[in-house]
């Protein structure tokens, strides 16, 4: 805006002045315009691409038609304005990839927990396992050494 009013400042006093005026935020904006090598008396008709999504405040304002410079800084500005516009629907979309990303990565962090509980768990049970395995392995022995003492018993009476 200061270098629209730096330019409208700085043409001779013949040319039209550049506008600064605003709509009222409550009133849609909409301007039209063609980025093609068209010439730069083209009429306000020939322009044909809009931002209605732009803040009020980065809309493009309207050129002065008489002014070759005005037209310029206009088309610039526009073009500005798609690229903007480019990268904003680009952030959208890597902030959304970002948030699948830490999806899957919450996922994997929950399933790595599950896979480590269940080693613990196996680990655990194992070891359970061996110490069953010995107290029946000395039961067993136990077992027959009682039966033998018995056997005994049995064969002195």
């Amino acid at each position: 805006l200061l270098q629209l009013e730096q330019t409208s400042k700085s043409i001779d006093s013949s040319a039209h002045m550049i506008t600064t005026a605003r709509v009222p935020a409550d009133k849609p904006v909409r301007i039209a315009f063609s980025l093609s090598d068209s010439p730069d008396d083209a009429s306000p008709e020939n322009f044909s691409l809009a931002f209605p999504e732009l803040d009020q405040q980065l809309q493009p304002l309207p050129p002065c038609h008489d002014s070759k410079e005005s037209m310029q800084v206009y088309k610039q500005h526009c073009k500005i304005a798609e690229e903007y516009n480019e990268v904003k629907k680009e952030i959208a979309l890597l902030e959304e990839r970002k948030k699948e990303l830490i999806a899957r990565l919450e996922q994997v962090e929950k399933e790595s927990m599950d896979a480590a509980q269940l080693a613990k768990e196996y680990a655990e049970l194992t070891e359970e396992n061996r110490t069953l395995k010995l107290a029946q392995t000395q039961c067993v022995e136990q077992l027959e050494k009682l039966r033998i003492q018995y056997q005994k018993r049995q064969g002195s009476s």
